[in-house]
């Protein structure tokens, strides 16, 4: 992805050539950062934030060729290689979810959403 924020006009140093820079690198440090985690929920949420950047990585080079910034036929194999990537990161999420519900004696967090009433009865959430 540097490689490619190398290639863009001298007009995109500082708009898309940066925000590429920054996305390649917030995927690779958010992997890294989950990984550092204990917790499956804190693991999970680190690789759902390497999603969206790898999301951004893609719409940007979508950008490029719009723009006409390079070559479709550059952009096509780095889209299949991010999308292989996406399947990767969905592939370790639900190992990573297997593990969290697979725990013996393990203490769950509920994620359903509900409206805060303050005199609802909160004994069914247990963390």
């Amino acid at each position: 992805m540097y490689r490619v924020a190398k290639q863009l006009p001298e007009s995109e140093k500082f708009g898309l050539a940066s925000q590429i820079r920054r996305a390649a690198v917030s995927l690779t440090n958010n992997i890294a950062e989950g990984h550092g985690r204990y917790h499956y929920l804190e693991q999970i949420k680190f690789m759902l934030h390497s999603c969206g950047s790898l999301e951004e990585l893609i719409d940007d080079l979508n950008i490029c060729v719009d723009e006409n910034y390079l070559p479709e036929i550059e952009i096509a194999p780095l889209k299949e290689n991010g999308w292989r990537v996406r399947q990767l990161i969905d592939g370790y999420i639900r190992y990573l979810r297997q593990q969290k519900n697979s725990e013996v004696g393990a203490s769950s967090v509920q994620e359903t959403s509900r409206i805060y009433d303050e005199n609802a009865d909160d004994s069914r959430v247990s963390i």
